[in-house]
């Protein structure tokens, strides 16, 4: 298709978010994971043990865990709490109104398995259509709402509920070159800015959809002062530990149990990747058509990274499961009252060059999920 350049090492396009390459062709995410591997991990780990105990029984929790109930949240969880027994944290869940029936189900038993306090919020689900929408139009992205209510929400929490410690998972320098691992990876304001919220504002949002401010207050980030005033600490756990997802979805598939899942764009032997939101298909094809790759690209780039791969087999792997269009695509149009041809006017509208347009009608649809007609039932008729 497009003559893109691509690192000689990972392969992911120049038409990744903040890329660039060496002399030798080698992408600045490469170039971050070189510095990972010289981190002295056993200094960061005290790091984190300094901070836990610097939080550690002066209040009802002693932390606030986001989590989804994915690989990585699970993990998080499954981690602070074997290896600081008696930690006592609040998992907050920002609900997008997308998650998988079965990934619900399995929230609820990681709960207990975990035996943790949970806390959960979404949006009022009229205000969400014409948020996704909007940020459609305005970015080709409608997971805007969900970008923002994930990392907005336990922020609030955190003020409300005054728990200054908040634990993510992995940090943003896996994938991108926002931040290096040469550096703690902070979850503030700065960072909710940068790149986060796409540029736009809850307050933006309201005066787009002509809603009331404190209808998207989950979408709100704190204001530095109330922040500043709490002295919040938000870090990546995936700072002070190495991160490697493929070993921790294995530990807690054997130790909790957690199940992964078929997910469109993704190969099987990646079932732990994105097995939350019914909607993901839909999102990982949109990036194919506007940046020349998708999912199953970006996770294979990892696996090169690592060297746990060739490129040979890299490339029959993403040829095989990249570039298809999604069957549930057609449930998402429904649900945003939506034609096709409406949505490919939007994205040809957003492509990054110099990767060109490519009709949806040259794609070919891949297969049906076997959970995907129980989505149906969590929304209205």
């Amino acid at each position: 298709m497009n003559n893109l350049q691509r690192c000689s090492r990972c392969g992911l396009p120049e038409t990744h978010e903040t890329i660039f390459f060496s002399d030798s062709g080698i992408c600045s995410v490469c170039q971050n994971h070189d510095k990972k591997v010289a981190i002295d991990w056993v200094s960061r780990k005290k790091q984190l043990d300094e901070l836990i105990e610097r939080y550690r029984g002066k209040d009802e929790y002693d932390c606030i865990v986001p989590a989804s109930f994915g690989k990585d949240s699970t993990f998080t969880l499954y981690y602070l709490l074997t290896h600081y027994p008696g930690l006592r944290p609040l998992v907050v869940t920002f609900d997008h109104n997308f998650f998988r029936p079965r990934h619900i189900e399995q929230q609820n038993r990681m709960v207990k398995k975990l035996g943790v306090d949970w806390i959960r919020a979404s949006l009022n689900w009229d205000i969400q259509k014409r948020v996704m929408k909007e940020s459609l139009l305005r970015k080709s992205d409608f997971c805007w709402h969900c970008h923002t209510g994930i990392f907005s929400y336990p922020a609030r929490v955190a003020i409300d509920k005054k728990i200054p410690l908040v634990i993510w998972g992995e940090p943003s320098a896996e994938y991108s070159g926002y931040y290096n691992y040469e550096d703690i990876e902070y979850v503030d304001a700065r960072r909710f800015n940068r790149f986060v919220n796409l540029g736009i504002s809850a307050e933006d949002m309201s005066g787009f959809i002509g809603c009331k401010e404190r209808e998207l207050s989950l979408l709100t980030y704190p204001s530095s002062e109330e922040l500043a005033r709490l002295e919040v600490v938000s870090v990546c756990l995936g700072s002070f530990i190495p991160w490697n997802t493929k070993k921790q979805s294995e530990l807690i598939t054997r130790e909790l149990g957690w199940v992964g899942s078929q997910v469109e764009g993704v190969p099987p032997s990646h079932n732990f990747e994105k097995v939350e939101c019914l909607a993901q298909g839909c999102r990982d094809f949109l990036r194919f058509c506007k940046r020349s790759y998708g999912r199953t690209a970006s996770l294979i780039s990892l696996d090169l990274r690592r060297g746990e791969i060739s490129k040979e087999q890299a490339q029959i792997i993403i040829d095989k499961y990249d570039g298809f269009k999604p069957h549930s695509l057609s449930f998402l149009l429904k649900l945003l009252d939506m034609s096709e041809s409406e949505l490919e006017v939007i994205i040809q509208n957003h492509i990054i060059t110099p990767h060109t347009f490519v009709p949806f009608e040259m794609y070919t649809t891949g297969q049906e999920l076997p959970d995907e007609k129980e989505w149906f039932e969590y929304f209205p008729k």
